[in-house]
């Protein structure tokens, strides 16, 4: 059932959408490998910082040790034994100090030597991944053409179809809808010209040619009562002339 929505799903999204989702998710891989390559960084900084501390430490710590020998030495000379004493305690004390911090130094050099390294790993890894996300940027242009492109074939594809194929069952084709209107307008002509050399066809033409005649001659009563022209005698026209032009006849058919 996972397997068949998911199907679904793929088949109806849209690539655009699902290309923006992947450069945005790419972006945030990216922005997220920044912060933890910027915290790796900040540790390394910190270590450093802590070293050179911890070293300025260690040599005020000598420093004193020395002075404090040096103190214990002069008071030796000049017979002071409880000031030997003393100072020769506190030499000690710094000695101690000294040998505490040179340890530490030690620590911190190591752990500076293992947070640099990572330090190093981290910016590399930034910078393989800018490359990588620039790429993609780039390849989203080029495909967002590509689906353009295809979406347009996609609609001049299923254009062509459209006159080729049946839309629906009720729905012909243009194909067939040429062929009935073809077909209608051959058996239009075909009754026309039928009608045309029948007998019926030849009455109804004579019998309006009589009709004309007669009008003519009635107008021609009119304007001689009317005192515009004198009435001529009506004549009779020939049947060769009063019959229509034989594409009169046509229109009048395929009408």
């Amino acid at each position: 059932m996972a397997a068949k929505l998911s199907g679904d799903f793929e088949a109806r999204a849209d690539p655009k959408i699902q290309l923006e989702q992947a450069i945005q998710e790419a972006q945030n891989q990216h922005r997220q490998l920044k912060e933890q390559a910027a915290n790796v960084i900040a540790h390394q900084k910190q270590t450093e910082i802590k070293l050179n501390r911890v070293m300025e430490d260690y040599e005020k710590v000598g420093a004193n040790a020395r002075q404090a020998v040096m103190m214990a030495d002069d008071a030796q000379k000049r017979g002071d034994q409880e000031k030997m004493m003393q100072y020769t305690q506190t030499a000690e004390s710094f000695a101690n100090r000294m040998i505490a911090l040179e340890r530490e130094v030690e620590d911190l050099k190591s752990l500076h030597l293992q947070a640099s390294q990572a330090s190093d790993q981290a910016k590399q890894a930034v910078n393989q991944n800018s490359a990588m996300l620039q790429k993609k940027l780039a390849e989203r242009q080029k495909l967002l053409s590509q689906l353009d492109q295809a979406k347009m074939q996609e609609q001049l594809n299923s254009a062509m179809s459209s006159l080729t194929e049946q839309v629906g069952q009720d729905v012909p084709s243009f194909e067939e809808v040429r062929d009935k209107v073809e077909q209608r307008y051959a058996k239009a002509k075909g009754a026309a010209e039928l009608q045309e050399h029948s007998v019926e066809g030849r009455m109804l033409e004579v019998e309006q040619a009589s009709l004309n005649v007669e009008a003519q001659s009635r107008l021609s009563e009119i304007r001689a009562q009317l005192g515009l022209e004198e009435a001529p005698v009506a004549a009779e026209v020939p049947l060769e002339q009063a019959q229509p032009e034989p594409q009169a006849q046509a229109a009048e058919g395929e009408a």
